[in-house]
């Protein structure tokens, strides 16, 4: 069912994502709400009203249900059971199921390997001789990540060519929380796609973009990515699986390592819109943004064709310092997320170059 123009999209977050998902709804006539504990949260600044309340706050919970027609949120944390409380009286998308897979880094590869989609190898583990021995099992080295909550490289420790003892207190120093180590993967590239499914089933993705990180954050984004056309093929066809598996609706975002020879191996997916999608912005008529609006509205889908090739960059901090010389250079789209105050590793806007592709425009 089509969402009628002049109805009301919950959004559970108020950070950038939630901001420019707010802007696109208002582009396409809908009204937003968003809930968030924050006062003044970039979402806030542009959404019509905002809730301030805690993401599983039942009050506030309520009171989004009552306020809106369709809700849908911008980051994965949200915790499932208010997602899952919040579908008993009102359409969620993406559906909770999607939530519950991708906040456990366990789950959530069990769930890729299971639906026919490679990934790392990786053990469980929750104690120091479970690391020991799973260190072991990868010849001294690997990723030992959180299997919950941790993002733009928070929540994980490195080992390399170590032998597989004395790691007595590792789990202690890592919080003693649930932990997942995973294998090195000797990639040349990191690439991600993102993609929409529609409530009538239709599948469209972008082209795939090859990100750098710095520090463990997003710092680039390049299309067209240096891959083989074989590779990006498999990208797409590999996130409309997980789409389909997931009965899914909405944008997500899946992460992939490509090795020498073009394979592909899962990295994680984000059940939202995507830093990495960033780019659509600028370099497509139909973002990421106006497109997940689309889908949990019930709309077409738009073509995620893009028109120019482009870069797009993530200002980090201080960065936003930038600004004024940025805005004096032809061909650049910025966007600035409405945060006061510039911390280190913090995002605080992004801007995206572009490139005619000729013919397309």
């Amino acid at each position: 069912m089509t969402l009628p123009a002049g109805s009301t999209i919950g959004i559970i977050g108020g950070g950038q994502l939630g901001r420019m998902l707010a802007i696109s709804a208002a582009r396409l006539g809908y009204r937003t709400v968003v809930l968030e504990p924050q006062a003044d949260c970039p979402a806030a600044q542009v959404a019509n009203r905002q809730i301030t309340a805690a993401y599983d706050d039942p009050a506030g919970l309520a009171e989004l249900a009552a306020s809106s027609s369709v809700v849908t949120y911008e980051f994965e944390n949200v915790p499932v059971a208010a997602a899952s409380a919040l579908a008993a009286k009102i359409p969620v998308y993406p559906p909770a199921l999607a939530l519950e897979v991708a906040q456990d880094r366990v789950g959530e590869k069990t769930f890729l390997n299971g639906i026919g989609i490679a990934t790392a190898d990786f053990h469980a583990v929750d104690t120091d001789d479970q690391l020991t021995a799973a260190l072991k099992a990868f010849d001294g080295s690997g990723i030992l990540k959180t299997r919950r909550m941790g993002y733009d490289g928070k929540g994980q420790r490195v080992f390399r060519n170590m032998e597989a003892g004395g790691f007595a207190g590792t789990c202690e120093a890592m919080g003693n929380v649930p932990l997942i180590l995973e294998s090195f993967v000797p990639f040349e590239r990191e690439i991600s796609v993102i993609a929409a499914r529609g409530l009538d089933g239709a599948v469209g993705a972008y082209d795939p973009a090859e990100n750098v990180h710095r520090n463990g954050i997003l710092h680039t984004s390049t299309l067209p990515a240096a891959i083989m056309p074989e590779t990006a093929q498999a990208a797409r066809t590999a996130a409309s699986k997980i789409l389909s598996a997931l009965n899914y609706v909405g944008v997500i975002g899946v992460e992939f390592f490509v090795l020498a020879d073009g394979s592909l191996l899962a990295n994680e997916i984000a059940p939202r819109v995507h830093n990495s999608g960033h780019w659509t912005e600028a370099a497509c008529i139909v973002s990421q943004f106006e497109q997940h609006i689309r889908a949990v509205a019930g709309l077409p889908l738009g073509s995620p064709d893009r028109h120019s090739d482009c870069v797009m960059e993530n200002l980090i901090g201080d960065d936003v310092l930038r600004v004024p010389a940025l805005l004096a250079e032809p061909d650049l789209m910025l966007h600035l997320y409405g945060k006061a105050e510039a911390r280190p590793g913090r995002k605080m806007g992004h801007f995206t170059r572009i490139k005619a592709i000729p013919g397309k425009v």
